[in-house]
């Protein structure tokens, strides 16, 4: 049986809700779907956002076919089946879903179709593609990021199921889905199913139920790595060792999970034990090279480590308190004796001069020199 989300699934972008950014008038995706503009790009953002619906509405508004692929499952053979697939002069599109989870090797070998417009690639991922993606393909890509659904982007989409609840109903659903419209409406499609009246009780009792699938894309992958983070913060080795086990038990990219020990080494060891981040990055590489199942050992062994290290986040809060500085204050001028006199002209103006190595005087621009960001 048809899901309920497939079922109501926008066709074209009147229907569509969200990402105005992208798809309002004169906007990236709204000009190249008037303009029938065929290029390769990339959708980056949270679960339940739009990014299959945008993928499809695009080809379909291009007369291209679409072939859809999950990078989980897929490999090499699935690309030369697309490529040796039929259809004159019709263009071909792949959208690869999680297209993070596709190894070097098969992003290697997905490229030069892309370069030569074999086929167009429209890749989808909740993480960072600039970690994720190989250059090569990157560049050939446009990357459009996608935000979590606004409240009032949720209430429309909510009423398009025709299900109905109350209002307090309604807003704890919002909450609970936390921008991700897919999770919303499997919930009340489920719930309906279940108990055939939608209401908070019942709401959250198909949250329980094992009717509902792990979704690692879901919010339990968030809830789970946000437990994990603040275990290690808390120095708790015991709950952060439960919680990675957990992750890695659903099937959780490990290097995900690496990558936010190395975020998490600067920003919370940081000064205090410098050692952190040589670890952290120890442990990614290890990772990288051994994957699963060994490389849980690694993580492991990392996780303890850092939970038992002392913490000192001065470093990572300078850096914030600095950067909105910058956005208040703009591009302040730099100090004459720190600039470089490359010219004569520049000499002449003053450039570098008085400038001392080892200079107690602050080299802040004139309006922050009594700033402290690192305390």
């Amino acid at each position: 049986m048809e899901p309920l989300a497939s079922k109501i699934r926008p066709k074209n972008l009147d229907e569509f809700v969200g990402q105005e950014h992208l798809v309002g008038e004169g906007k990236p995706l709204n000009v190249a779907i008037k303009q029938k503009h065929l290029f390769s790009f990339i959708f980056w953002g949270p679960p339940g956002t739009g990014k299959t619906t945008l993928a499809k509405i695009y080809a379909n508004c291009l007369d291209a076919k679409i072939y859809e692929l999950s990078a989980v499952s897929a490999g090499k053979a699935d690309i030369k089946k697309i490529i040796s697939d039929g259809g004159g002069i019709i263009p071909k599109i792949l959208f690869l879903d999680e297209i993070h989870r596709f190894n070097k090797s098969q992003q290697d070998f997905l490229l030069p179709y892309v370069e030569r417009g074999d086929i167009t690639l429209i890749g989808a991922t909740t993480e960072n593609p600039s970690f994720e993606v190989i250059p090569a393909l990157l560049s050939r890509c446009r990357v459009f990021v996608l935000n979590a659904l606004a409240d009032e982007e949720m209430k429309k989409i909510i009423k398009r199921t025709g299900l109905k609840m109350d209002k307090k109903s309604q807003e704890w659903l919002i909450k609970m889905a936390n921008g991700d419209a897919r999770q919303a409406i499997t919930m009340l499609e489920n719930t309906d199913k279940l108990y055939g009246n939608i209401n908070i009780d019942n709401l959250k009792n198909t949250l329980q139920s094992k009717f509902l699938r792990y979704d690692k894309a879901g919010e339990e992958h968030y809830n789970t790595i946000s437990a994990f983070i603040k275990s290690m913060r808390a120095s708790q080795p015991d709950a952060a060792l439960y919680y990675l086990a957990r992750m890695v038990d659903a099937g959780e990219d490990p290097k995900f999970i690496a990558r936010r020990m190395v975020i998490f080494a600067s920003e919370d060891i940081g000064v205090a034990q410098p050692t952190a981040l040589v670890v952290a990055n120890a442990v990614f590489r290890a990772v990288e090279t051994i994957g699963l199942p060994e490389c849980a050992i690694n993580l492991a062994h990392g996780v303890v480590y850092l939970c038992q290290c002392k913490k000192d986040r001065s470093s990572y809060n300078g850096y914030l308190k600095a950067s909105e500085d910058v956005k208040k204050y703009g591009n302040l001028p730099v100090p004459l004796n720190l600039r470089n006199p490359e010219t004569k002209l520049m000499k002449g103006l003053g450039y570098g001069k008085g400038y001392e190595k080892y200079s107690k005087e602050s080299y802040l621009p004139s309006e922050l020199k009594n700033k402290k960001y690192f305390m």
